[in-house]
């Protein structure tokens, strides 16, 4: 029989989980707050813990952004995989690449402004697994392209790289001042001017195509681009 003077049980959670729980605490407080002025002790209370076991996990508060950022883009590419598996057509898989990134910077604009200004600035960035995982992100649009490329459809003559240059700096450009809190911008409007602008770029012409007919279709997409950006301001 017992006498009621057992001992009470003690669950310790796993390594894993306080890690996780940190991870979640802290993406919350970087989100609302920013990184300089997200205290860790803040987020050792949301996350249950007492501030000095952060660093048990963690080197530093950069340390934790870095892996917050990174099990972000590691969710992110995915699920990319999981719906590109379903998209059929380079124009297609392509737009859905250009509007994903755009609905990701509309709908998570503090972590995004995280990886720009304080991740992808540091010296250290391409030392971390980030770095790694944004060359992955970038390289499933520019395998969308080369698809394209042994298809026939697009032309050869153009540097890969510069087809990157191209798509995530026309994003970053129309994102920016959304990113400062400044106007805003739509994605899917956006998305199907900037696939068309890369695409009218890209496409093998006939040869009875002319110059001028090349050089409308350029200015037409350049002016869907323009629409889109004049619908929701500066």
């Amino acid at each position: 029989m017992s006498n009621g003077t057992g001992r009470r049980q003690v669950f310790r959670l796993s390594r894993e989980r306080r890690v996780a729980d940190i991870m979640t605490a802290a993406r919350s407080v970087f989100r609302e707050k920013g990184y300089e002025d997200a205290p860790l002790s803040e987020i050792a209370e949301l996350a249950n813990v007492v501030e000095g076991s952060i660093y048990r996990y963690f080197e530093n508060k950069r340390d934790l952004l870095v892996k917050v950022i990174e099990d972000w883009y590691e969710s992110m590419l995915a699920d990319y995989d999981q719906q590109l598996s379903g998209i059929q057509g380079t124009r297609n898989r392509l737009r859905f690449m250009i509007w994903r990134h755009l609905k990701t910077i509309h709908e998570e604009p503090a972590l995004c402004n995280l990886m720009f200004q304080f991740l992808r600035t540091g010296n250290d960035y391409s030392h971390t697994a980030v770095y790694e995982l944004n060359r992955q992100y970038t390289r499933r649009t520019l395998d969308i392209v080369k698809e394209g490329i042994d298809a026939g459809e697009l032309r050869e003559d153009v540097p890969l790289r510069l087809v990157r240059d191209l798509i995530y700096g026309c994003v970053e450009h129309r994102t920016w001042a959304y990113l400062r809190g400044e106007g805003d911008f739509e994605p899917d409007a956006t998305a199907d001017a900037v696939v068309d602008l890369v695409l009218s770029g890209l496409q093998k012409r006939r040869p009875a195509e002319t110059q001028p007919d090349f050089a409308e279709r350029i200015e037409n997409a350049v002016a869907r681009l323009e629409r889109a950006a004049a619908r929701v301001g500066p």
